[in-house]
């Protein structure tokens, strides 16, 4: 039987259009005039993959190593390409060419609208819990920030579900595919924390099931379908191996893993890793956006209380201005937010409805997912709970920032919501509405007329005199008032739309679109507040990275050295990578011998280093670590007198004169405080034996970042350091052709035992982690792509045969 175009097949075509026009309208600037979003972090990630993308433009392969940061580090996470990788390609196929990253929302409306079809919600209404997912301000917040890994990894949580879903009610195949092109391109943007987050909300959504279905179906069947999922988890971890295996190879060496020092712990440290935990009460943001005062830096209207007492004390209109167009009117738990996390009073007051509309198995997988997210994201506020599973699960202690876990939240509200008011237009049931919406209407109308119970406390209220605080606090008040005022009006809108479609008084049609009208309204006016016009500008990059009179001063330099700029933190700031091999950076996993570095020696040195030279007095003796590390240049500024050149920068390689044998890392990190570097080399004799000291010199021949060259001429055999990163995975070094092993000297550089005689030295990159799994990863892709055509076929073919 040939599909009806106007039942089975236009109602998907005008929600992609939908889909498509949200995208283009709120994002114009962005598809149709070349602009793009400002977002800092994506700038700090240009400044850090520039060495590795100039390097595989100019030879058609891939670094797989960057000096440009951190003295040096793998690139596996910064910038790296497969050869024959077909996922960019599906990409652009499924979001219909529109540019990244905003592609990214258009296909989590595509995923999340697959995924409630799967739930039997009529296209309409899956268009409305489509939008609200995509569009809600943890996603568009997190654009603003330039997290657009984790705004895929998100926005594909609904495709992954779909897949599972569809297998357990028997369109294995499918569903096994659905599962493996979602997962493959999950863990193609490389945000584990998101794809942790995922897999525990699939153990939720089975484990509920396995609940409801263990009698019905039997555990043939059952095992039969986990069997598929279990498949299609195979293949799209298959389709990622390169990706996955570097990662894990790298993962011990990082900040992430395992302690090197013997008194450090392993993993994140807690305060660390539950820094960013949302307050219990922050949740209402859910509902009140403006609860807790909306962005750490939000705008004040005109004549707003703060303005006032500001005028009333004298300040003159510029420091009027600056303080207004950036209020600290946040006074939540964390240390500073962008803005609130916000889902739609409708789509909360119609999750809300699933208590009493729901069916129990949807209510139950996605009420609990909702709960167990709000929990996670309460961090340290609910720390006998989150610090038990920090301890206990399985690399769950590898993450931080845990209000990442409204992520999930965010996707189950609007999932149960769409599913609740399906069910609910099919029952009829009245007095589920009234009761549902009589818990959330009231609820906002306490916090719109009673706002005064709340203190409005914030952290920055510390720095300001009384006066303002005061009128900043009245500002907060104010703020959840209208906010809860402006959610109830949605909430009596969308109330009556339902309670009119209940009585016959409006068709279904009309309520979905009313409906889509208020939530797209509601998001889009919040969104505004922090993603706008502004945000968007030709070419930030092309500012924030150009050249200072005191980068061309060293440019001049053709030798091999690194640079240490003043002007940026040691660990936020990835401008200098943009053209040097630089000290700082930028990157959440660190190696964690460089980040032991920078918190026992380099921090210390640079600021002895910097009192001294506030003082007139430039040691350059004194900071040996820095001298190890090459560094030849310190940057005080943007002039070109700015510049100040180390001559006690140990050069890319030398022959200590002397060994200084050590039993622990503890033990070596505090002899690099003592020691004069470049006659003095540590080694770990507990790792490392015969090493001595021999008489000679070493000359760089070539650099590349994955191929270094040397020429030594030995007087006496013994060891030579180069002022490189040791990283034991991937690295060999060779002597005349023959390899030689490399030592890790100095805590973190590499040392080679080298013979008495003139040498030729060859250091190269070329990790079996990635050799060894290119071709493998790439027949996975296509199998899984195979798999989906096959499973369309199938499921297709057997409707068509049910149907005759």
């Amino acid at each position: 039987m040939k599909p009806d175009f106007k039942k089975d097949i236009l109602p998907h075509l005008l929600g992609i259009a939908i889909f498509y026009a949200i995208v283009a309208f709120y994002f114009s600037p962005v598809v149709f005039q070349d602009q793009v979003i400002f977002q800092g972090d994506i700038l700090q990630w240009e400044g850090s993959a520039k060495e590795a993308m100039d390097f595989r433009a100019a030879t058609g392969e891939e670094a797989l190593w960057t000096n440009s940061m951190f003295g040096g580090m793998p690139a596996y996470f910064i910038s790296m390409e497969f050869p024959g990788d077909i996922t960019n390609a599906v990409i652009s196929v499924l979001t219909l060419g529109l540019p990244h990253p905003v592609n990214g929302l258009f296909f989590g409306m595509l995923s999340m609208y697959l995924l409630l079809l799967t739930f039997g919600v009529r296209p309409v209404f899956a268009i409305i819990g489509s939008v609200a997912f995509s569009f809600n301000t943890y996603n568009l917040l997190s654009l603003e920030a330039g997290h657009n890994a984790k705004i895929w990894a998100v926005c594909l949580i609904p495709l992954i579900l779909a897949g599972i879903h569809l297998a357990f009610e028997r369109k294995r195949i499918l569903g096994a595919a659905l599962l493996a092109l979602g997962l493959l391109l999950q863990l193609k943007f490389n945000h584990l924390q998101i794809t942790y987050y995922t897999l525990l909300t699939s153990v939720i959504y089975v484990l509920v099931r396995l609940i409801f279905d263990w009698k019905k179906e039997g555990i043939a069947q059952i095992s039969k379908t986990l069997g598929f999922l279990i498949l299609g988890a195979i293949l799209a971890v298959g389709g990622n191996i390169g990706r996955l295996a570097t990662a894990l190879e790298y993962s011990p060496y990082s900040t992430r893993g395992e302690a090197t020092l013997e008194n450090a712990g392993a993993g994140l440290d807690k305060e660390y890793a539950f820094s960013w935990s949302n307050g219990k009460l922050e949740t209402l943001t859910l509902l009140v956006p403006d609860f807790y005062g909306g962005g750490s830096q939000t705008p004040l209207g005109k004549n707003s209380a703060s303005e006032k007492a500001l005028r009333a004390n004298g300040l003159d209109a510029q420091q009027i201005n600056g303080f207004i167009k950036g209020a600290p009117t946040y006074w939540g738990d964390q240390p500073f937010t962008g803005g609130p996390i916000y889902g739609g009073a409708i789509l909360v007051f119609l999750a809300i409805l699933g208590i009493w509309a729901a069916p129990r198995e949807s209510l139950y997988t996605f009420g609990a997912i909702i709960i167990f997210s709000i929990l996670l994201s309460w961090g340290k506020n609910l720390s006998w709970f989150n610090y038990l599973l920090f301890d206990i699960l399985p690399g769950y202690n590898k993450f931080r920032a845990v209000s990442m876990a409204l992520g999930m939240t965010l996707f189950a509200i609007p999932v149960l919501g769409m599913i609740s008011l399906e069910r609910l237009i099919q029952s009829k049931n009245l007095k589920a509405l009234l009761i549902s919406g009589g818990i959330v209407g009231g609820l906002l109308l306490l916090l719109a007329i009673g706002a005064g119970m709340f203190r409005f406390d914030g952290a920055a209220d510390q720095s300001l005199p009384e006066w303002l605080v005061s009128s900043l606090k009245q500002d907060r008040k104010a703020m959840l008032q209208a906010s809860a005022w402006k959610s109830l009006g949605f909430l009596a809108a969308a109330f009556a739309l339902i309670y009119f479609a209940i009585k016959g008084k409006i068709s279904d049609l009309v309520l979905g679109l009313g409906l889509l009208a208020l939530v797209t309204i509601d998001l889009w006016s919040v969104n505004r507040q922090y993603l706008n016009d502004e945000s968007f500008q030709p070419s930030p990059a092309k500012s924030f990275f150009a050249i200072t009179p005191a980068e061309q001063e060293i440019e001049k330099d053709n030798s091999h050295y690194r640079v240490l700029s003043l002007t940026e933190s040691l660990t936020k700031g990835a401008r200098t990578s943009y053209r040097f091999q630089s000290l700082s950076g930028y990157h959440g996993a660190k190696l964690r011998r460089y980040q032991d570095l920078l918190d026992n020696r380099l921090q210390f040195e640079l600021n002895d280093f910097i009192t001294k030279a506030q003082e007139g007095e430039f040691d350059f003796e004194g900071i040996q670590t820095m001298n190890m590390l090459n560094t030849k240049y310190i940057i005080a500024g943007t002039a070109a007198n700015a510049v100040f050149e180390n001559p006690a920068a140990n050069g890319p390689a030398w022959v200590p004169m002397e060994i200084v044998g050590v039993q622990s890392n503890q033990a070596e990190l505090e002899q690099l405080g003592e020691i004069d570097t470049k006659i003095l080399a540590t080694v770990n004799t507990s790792e490392f034996e015969d090493v001595k000291a021999g008489m000679g010199q070493i000359t760089l021949n070539s650099y590349l970042p994955n191929e270094l060259s040397y020429t030594a001429t030995m007087r006496q055999a013994g060891l030579g350091v180069f002022s490189e990163i040791y990283y034991p995975k991937g690295w060999t070094a060779t002597i005349d052709g023959k390899e030689a092993e490399i030592i890790r000297v100095d805590y973190l550089l590499r040392g080679l035992n080298i013979p008495e005689g003139s040498h030729e030295i060859i250091f190269k990159f070329a990790p079996t982690s990635y050799t060894a799994t290119k071709t493998p990863m790439i027949i996975f892709q296509y199998l899984i792509l195979a798999g989906l055509i096959a499973g369309i076929f199938f499921t297709y073919k057997k409707q068509a045969d049910g149907n005759q």
